[in-house]
């Protein structure tokens, strides 16, 4: 079975990332994760730490001249700036003298680098974190807590992709469907034929009209010192029915999806199909209908369950929505206290984006194609890649032979 984990710390030395249970044969390369972190750095609202900031990736085990060989691959991804770092974060003691010195500059945002962080900062995880760990200085918390570590959940996510190319036909894209108060009401899923353009897209929304307004919305926080938020959609092609499973809450797919999605920082929300509207719909415009197509197929008249019944996917597009709360360093400030004085005060801020719901989108759509990954292994199994395409091809064909017309089940 397919398992990853992560580690590291926003300005640590370095990110990284471990998955086990890799296929051997699967096509892998430095380049692949270096592109997939790419994607990550695009967007509209994005602050200036995304241009000095780079990606250093190296995979350190588990893959041989651009293939897998299914021992574990651990991939390890630099962070040019830790020699700026590299006393704050030192893992071993330093003199206490080191950290009362000025960053840079001297100002508050520099030696706040340096300082002990004892403002916990409203929307972040320091105040819980702090005192769950016992810790008094927030940067204890504030360094894993950061969305710096999603760096490494792309990189796996890049692993799960290219495992899903060698073993079958599903492929993943995401898109942007709201900003803020401004939504894109077209209901139009994004096709695997639109991820360039989409990349493309300062806002990853292919309408021009949606793609100004999302702008001119993410232009009007920036200017009024504040953040905002809003809403990725994760659409797979081509997923088979029956991966997931009904019989125990923890492999139903769905369970996985809104866990892994809501464990993303910032996401507040999760959707899976229509799933808010049908809360408030009767059951006969709620689910979908079955009929016999006119090549004797079994055919579905909608999509509002999204792919997925009974945690197991039905052979429909997986659609996915998770909703991102605005970024928690708000640049006017929000009120606080100073844990060390009890003094009433406003955090320190450091640099921070106005938005994150384009990088947010490329962080979900990862996160659904290792949930996705996962289940396929599951169902199809095998060691290398040869294995379990044969296992797949034979499943389709007891998949199709039971959804004719006349046949069986």
């Amino acid at each position: 079975m397919l398992t990853w984990t992560t580690a590291g710390e926003s300005h640590g030395p370095a990110l990284v990332a471990l998955i086990e249970g890799m296929l051997a044969g699967v096509p892998l390369t430095t380049q692949t994760i270096a592109d997939e972190l790419a994607r990550r750095r695009l967007g509209y609202g994005r602050g200036a730490r995304q241009k000095f900031e780079q990606d250093e990736v190296r995979i350190l085990s588990g893959v041989r001249h651009g293939r897998t060989t299914g021992a574990p691959i651990a991939i390890e991804i630099g962070n040019s700036e830790w020699p700026k770092w590299e006393t704050v974060m030192s893992a071993d003691p330093v003199p206490p003298e080191s950290l009362m010195v000025d960053a840079g500059r001297g100002d508050q945002r520099e030696m706040a680098r340096n300082r002990p962080l004892t403002r916990p900062r409203p929307g972040h995880a320091d105040l819980a974190g702090m005192l769950s760990y016992h810790h008094s200085d927030a940067r204890n918390i504030l360094e894993r807590a950061s969305a710096r570590e999603t760096a490494a959940r792309v990189a796996l996510g890049a692993c799960a992709k290219a495992y899903l190319a060698a073993v079958s036909q599903i492929q993943v894209v995401s898109n942007v469907v709201a900003v803020g108060p401004t939504r894109d009401e077209s209901n139009r899923l994004p096709t695997p034929d639109e991820m360039g353009a989409l990349d493309q897209s300062p806002v990853r929304n292919l309408d021009p009209a949606v793609a100004r307004a999302f702008q001119q919305t993410i232009d009007r926080a920036k200017t009024e010192g504040d953040t905002v938020g809003g809403v990725a959609q994760v659409v797979a092609w081509n997923v088979p029915l029956g991966l997931g499973t009904h019989v125990n809450e923890r492999d139903r797919l769905d369970a996985r999806l809104a866990g892994a999605l809501m464990s993303i920082q910032s996401v507040k929300a999760v959707e899976i199909g229509d799933g808010f509207v049908q809360a408030h719909q009767f059951g006969s415009a709620a689910h979908d209908e079955m009929v016999w197509d006119e090549d004797g197929q079994l055919a579905r008249l909608s999509n509002h369950a999204g792919g997925l019944e009974g945690g197991t996917t039905n052979g429909q597009p997986l659609v996915v929505r998770a909703g991102f709360k605005p970024i928690s360093t708000v640049p006017k400030g929000l009120r606080s206290v100073d844990l060390a004085t009890g003094a009433a005060t406003e955090p320190f801020h450091q640099r921070s984006d106005t938005c994150q719901i384009v990088p947010g989108a490329v962080i979900a759509e990862a996160t659904v194609a290792l949930q996705l990954a996962r289940a396929l292994d599951e169902r199809v199994g095998g060691r290398f890649v040869e294995e379990a395409r044969a296992h797949l091809a034979w499943y389709q064909e007891y998949l199709s032979e039971h959804l004719r017309a006349g046949e069986e089940a």
